[in-house]
C-alpha cells in the first residue's frame, strides 16, 4: 500500500539529487504519483534538453503506482481551486492533492508555496 503521494517538485528533487531527496520514496513502493505529476515530471525533463529515450531510462529506475487522474481526482482537485488559489498553487499542485486526499495518504512534496496550506490533507516536506 502507498503511504505517501509525491508531487513533481519531490521526484524531480530525487532525481536531481537535491536537498532532502534522500527522504523521496521513490524506489520502494511506498509511494504513488498522479498522472498529472508523472506528466509534468516528464515535460520538465524534456524542456531541459533531456533526450525522451534518457527520460524513459532515468524514470524506469522509480518504482512508483501512477494514479490515473480520473473523474474523482478531476473534480477533487477542480474543487480546491479557491482554497489554494492565494497560494497559487496549479493544477499539477491541485492534483496531487487531491489525489493524497482521495487516497487518505500523506502528499510529499519540495513546493514551498503549500506552506499554511489547511485543506485537511497533512503535508510532508522535504526540505
Amino acid at each position: 500500500m502507498n503511504k505517501m503521494m509525491l508531487d513533481a517538485s519531490a521526484l524531480l528533487a530525487y532525481l536531481r539529487g537535491e536537498p532532502g531527496s534522500e527522504i523521496v520514496p521513490a524506489t520502494t513502493g511506498e509511494a504513488a504519483i498522479s498522472a498529472v505529476n508523472y506528466a509534468e515530471v516528464v515535460s520538465v525533463l524534456t524542456a531541459r534538453g533531456m533526450p525522451a529515450a534518457s527520460v524513459r531510462r532515468q524514470l524506469s529506475r522509480i518504482v512508483l503506482e501512477i494514479v490515473t487522474f480520473g473523474h474523482a481526482s478531476a473534480e477533487a482537485a477542480g474543487l480546491l481551486i479557491e482554497k489554494t488559489k492565494p497560494f497559487g498553487l496549479s493544477l499539477g499542485d491541485r492534483a496531487c492533492l487531491a489525489e493524497a486526499s482521495l487516497a487518505g495518504v500523506p502528499a510529499l512534496t519540495a513546493d514551498h508555496a503549500w506552506r499554511g496550506l489547511d485543506i485537511g490533507v497533512p503535508i510532508q516536506f522535504i526540505r
